[in-house]
């Protein structure tokens, strides 16, 4: 395989596998342990869950905005 397409490939299972990570991680901690929904009255576990998310998401996009923002040398 060519090794720019590899790279190009490479970069696509690297975001799949990130982005199916972070959602694995937030359904988990959300739905599955129950922070993402507030009951009686607010848990120190949600306004930790709650935080996470807000800090979490902007830095995935970041970080996946600059992966795809370098170029890919092709030889022509």
């Amino acid at each position: 395989m060519e090794p720019e397409v590899a790279a190009f490939l490479k970069r696509i299972l690297t975001t799949i596998g990130i982005v199916l990570f972070w959602m694995c991680v937030n359904s988990t901690a959300g739905i599955m342990f129950g922070y993402a929904f507030i009951d009686d009255k607010i848990k120190i576990g949600n306004v930790l869950f709650y935080i996470w998310l807000v800090i979490a998401s902007p830095l995935l996009f970041i970080w996946l905005r600059k992966m795809w923002s370098e170029e890919i040398e092709f030889d022509r």
